[in-house]
Parts: structure tokens; sequence; C-alpha cells
């Protein structure tokens, strides 16, 4: 009876924190399908109404990799923000898939992300919806809130007067 009662009054003292517990779903539901064609994935986001399309540039056994997938990108919010303004892409940096780039140039992920001068991993590159890089931030983003700050500073267009940096520090924490 006492280890019952034990029980309960430690689920109920724990029923506020899960109450908070942002809603997760699997971190791949983050990432559009993959056509192969970058130019092709951009006139889509544009019929769709995206303001931009975002590739991630990954690698297996990447730490901040792993903890985007684990941390951030699983979580519906997010996916929910990005999904409705961003084509959302992954692209292997060691990868032998064939795609097409932006000018129909067709080579590897590997072969892009070299092109694309990618120095580690994770990398986000926004590109416009004509196929130029808009903003890069290489390296793992911490927090939702954070990526989801990303999101609205390329959304908005801020990204055109001042670097993230500044919009980060102009802005309160979500």
């Amino acid at each position: 009876m006492l280890k019952r009662f034990l029980l309960v009054l430690l689920f109920a003292a724990l029923a506020p924190f899960t109450a908070f517990a942002a809603e997760t779903r699997d971190a791949q539901s983050f990432f559009n399908l993959n056509m192969g064609d970058l130019k092709a994935e951009a006139a889509e986001a544009k019929s769709d109404g995206k303001k931009a399309l975002l590739v991630i540039f990954e690698q297996e056994g990447c730490p901040g990799c792993r903890h985007m997938r684990t941390q951030v990108l699983n979580r519906k919010d997010v996916q929910d923000y990005y999904r409705a303004n961003f084509a959302n892409l992954s692209l292997d940096i060691w990868s032998s898939v064939p795609i097409r780039d932006f000018a129909s140039r067709e080579q590897t992920e590997k072969e892009y992300a070299q092109t694309s001068k990618i120095k580690g991993t994770p990398t986000f590159i926004f590109y416009d919806l004509s196929g130029h890089e808009i903003v890069r931030i290489f390296g793992t983003i911490e927090t939702p809130d954070e990526f989801l700050l990303l999101g609205r500073y390329v959304a908005s267009g801020a990204y055109k007067t001042r670097d993230f940096a500044q919009y980060k520090s102009a802005k309160p924490r979500l």
C-alpha cells in the first residue's frame, strides 16, 4: 500500500513536467522526399509557396548531426514550421548518390558538397528559389528555439540586412 502511494505521489509530482514536453516525431519527417534535382526541388518549392530551399549537409557518425536529428529536427513544432516555409533536403557529404545541381549538372552528393566548399557537418545552406545561396550556418544548432529563430531569420528576409548573430542578439528568446 505504501509503495502504491509513493508511486502515485511520484507520478503526480512529475506530471507538470511531462505536460510541457514537446511532441516529437521521427526526424526523417523533417525532410522532403529528395528528387535528386535541386533545380526541380526549387521549382516545386516555389509553386508550393515556400520561401527557400534548405539543404543540410550531414555525414554518418557526426555527433552534431545526431544531436540535430534527436533533439531538434524531430520536434513537431520545428517540422511544422520548416515544412510550411521551406523545402528541406539532407545530403551526405560522402555519398555517391547522383544529384543534379541548380545548373542541371549531374554529380554525386559528395562532389556537390565539395563544390559547395563544405568543410564540416552539419552545415545548413538556405538557397533562394533561383538557386542562389542566401544563408550558410556551420555547426550544431543547440536548441529547437534557436533553429526556429534561424528559420524566421530566413523566412522574414532579415538575412538581407544583417547576419544571424546580429538578428539573434536583437530578438528575445522564444
